[in-house]
């Protein structure tokens, strides 16, 4: 179903440019923000806590990549909030300039051996800004795109932004892994770790400039209209976040939980897997970086794939399939890397992200078509950042900290199974959302008033 005022699809050739915009954009800022989180597990330790045992020393570094899951949240509410009254595009240009800003500002950091205890402080707060950039990128991004289409694939359009994230895996994994292969220990740790901070700069160029060039959502300016042509005669709109939660709490908590499997596996299997690989299997840091690249390639393909399953068998079923097999893989996925060799090592971490990947790719569209047109960039990003600070957020501290407790990969799959029970459960409480029209997804208040939509919208989106 469709309203008759519905903006109508963009055609082929925009569509195509507009995700390319958008997954060069989350590409760039993924990338910023995955490059910190292996930086972390590999050399923060010695340049920022040099004075701490080596464990200690690590978990203090991914203590401060947890920081920047700390800001997303607070990313989400001010990003959405503007990004639902003033658009999507504005919002991510600011989010990539603020993100390459502050990774490459991370590239010039003196570390503790010149300025002492400032070094961290100055990590901490440039993490914090690129937290709070990525809480209102990944909302602004997917929905550009998810509006942009029809309902007919847009689980596989929308889940090329998502596409983004392994991208920025492997850009970053790569270059690290170059680095290191060409650099001696002791030139990557002092100064050849900065490379890949710095190119961050001319990367915020090129991705500002494609950005810059598409055009705002449809669907957004259709709302926005209509919201103007009301104003007169309506009550004052509520802010977005006030409007979500009154209207969409329920879908709010859905998204929450569906994050939960899906983030901690993440986390655990393309950053812990670093110190794990390393410090317990024996690996080098340099064979562990060649698994995570080459499943990182893997995992971009199989994306796009999952979200076109998403379009034919639904949102629901995809997304189960991840989160039990990413349950059930987390003996396996330990007992390979504990064999020592690489061709073990980059099936546990194929495998994973696979798993990851029905997940991943479905929850673009999925979120997107939870919530109404103008609260629905607050409504997804509230949903997804919030609930990265539970899950993705402790995730490499949380299985650091079983490791050196309990010396052994039990307890820590253990805990990504408990996640997956958790995903499970909030996907069994979902509604379908396949066939829904963007322009109707709620019965209640499209435009966070409280004046209801017609009788005709509301029977129309009931049926959905």
């Amino acid at each position: 179903m469709s309203s008759p005022s519905a903006a109508p699809p963009a055609a082929p050739n925009n569509l195509k440019r507009i995700v390319a915009a958008s997954l060069i954009g989350t590409t760039i800022e993924w990338y910023d923000f995955f490059l910190y989180g292996s930086a972390a597990a590999l050399v923060f330790n010695k340049l920022f806590f040099p004075e701490s045992d080596p464990l200690v020393g690590t978990l203090l570094s991914f203590l401060t990549y947890a920081v920047g899951f700390a800001a997303r949240p607070i990313g989400a509410l001010v990003f959405g909030h503007y990004g639902d009254r003033l658009g999507r595009k504005k919002l991510l240009v600011l989010s990539l300039l603020m993100m390459g800003g502050a990774t490459f500002a991370i590239g010039l950091l003196p570390t503790h051996a010149t300025v002492g205890s400032m070094a961290p402080v100055m990590l901490t707060v440039l993490r914090l800004v690129q937290g709070f950039a990525l809480g209102g990128e990944w909302g602004g991004a997917v929905l550009l795109v998810s509006e942009h289409g029809d309902a007919r694939r847009r689980g596989f359009w929308a889940s090329w932004p998502q596409t983004g994230a392994p991208a920025g895996q492997l850009l970053a994994t790569g270059v690290l892994a170059l680095l290191t292969a060409v650099l001696s220990e002791s030139s990557f740790g002092a100064w050849g770790w900065r490379i890949p901070f710095l190119l961050s700069g001319v990367l915020v160029i090129v991705g500002l400039w494609i950005r810059l060039s598409v055009d705002e959502s449809p669907v957004f300016k259709e709302a926005l209209k209509r919201a103007e042509e009301r104003k007169a005669d309506a009550p004052a709109e509520r802010m977005p976040l006030v409007a979500v939660l009154k209207h969409h709490w329920r879908d709010v908590l859905v998204a929450m939980g569906a994050r939960m499997a899906e983030n901690i596996s993440y986390y655990v299997i393309t950053a812990f897997i670093l110190v794990y690989a390393t410090t317990s299997a024996g690996v080098s840091k340099q064979t562990a970086l060649n698994a995570v690249l080459i499943a990182s390639a893997l995992h971009f393909a199989v994306i796009p794939a999952w979200g076109a399953l998403s379009d034919r068998w639904g949102r629901r079923p995809v997304y189960l399939i991840g989160a039990v097999g990413v349950g059930l893989w987390m003996f396996p996925f330990f007992a390979l890397i504990d064999t020592g060799g690489f061709g073990a090592l980059l099936l546990a971490v194929t495998v994973g992200l696979v798993m990851h990947g029905a997940m991943y790719a479905p929850q673009a569209a999925f979120f997107s078509e939870m919530f109404a047109t103008r609260m629905r960039y607050s409504g997804a990003s509230i949903g997804a950042q919030f609930a990265s600070v539970a899950a993705g957020a402790p995730a490499p501290l949380i299985a650091t900290a079983l490791l050196s407790s309990y010396g052994s990969s039990t307890p820590i799959a253990l805990y990504v199974i408990a996640a997956s029970l958790l995903t499970v459960v909030a996907i069994l409480a979902a509604k379908e959302t396949r066939h829904r029209d963007l322009t109707e997804v709620s019965p209640e208040m499209e435009d966070g008033t409280d004046t209801p939509v017609s009788a005709d919208k509301a029977e129309g989106a009931r049926a959905l």
